[in-house]
């Protein structure tokens, strides 16, 4: 999980948070209103929102680009969990609050980069053969 996460108030526009994004080599940004965060723009709402529908970078601001709800998770959570719930909610991206804050970020290329996930994915690969085995050994007893 990174926990330096970069924000943009929603009253900015697409062109700074493109700007920031380039700045610190990122592919996200919390979108927040008072410092609450409300939304996130990432790298796909900017090729969808801006340059498919060719709106003006200048002029757009993050808040009409921007995905909301924020689907966020929670301090704590385990690596598996993170990755069920990124999965079933079908994002990339997932911003961990902390009552009401933003306190960090994980990301699938953290999965991918993650010496725990490699063992959680040996561990269910070893699993599923074991299971694999006593299914094939079961049949043959059967029969």
């Amino acid at each position: 999980m990174s926990d330096n996460v970069i924000t943009i108030e929603e009253r900015g526009t697409v062109r700074e948070a493109a700007e920031l994004m380039s700045k610190h080599d990122i592919g996200c940004l919390i979108v927040a209103k008072k410092g609450k965060p409300i939304g996130i723009i990432t790298e796909r709402d900017m090729l969808r929102r801006v340059i498919l529908d060719v709106v003006d970078p200048v002029f757009t601001k993050v808040h009409e680009i921007m995905s909301t709800p924020l689907i966020s998770g929670k301090l704590g959570m385990g690596i598996e969990e993170a990755s069920n719930f990124m999965r079933e909610k079908e994002i990339k991206k997932l911003p961990i609050l902390e009552n009401g804050r933003v306190v960090g970020l994980v990301t699938t290329t953290d999965f991918v980069r993650s010496p725990q996930v490699i063992k959680v994915m040996i561990n269910r690969i070893k699993r599923q053969i074991f299971n694999d085995i006593l299914t094939t050994i079961k049949a043959k007893l059967e029969s």
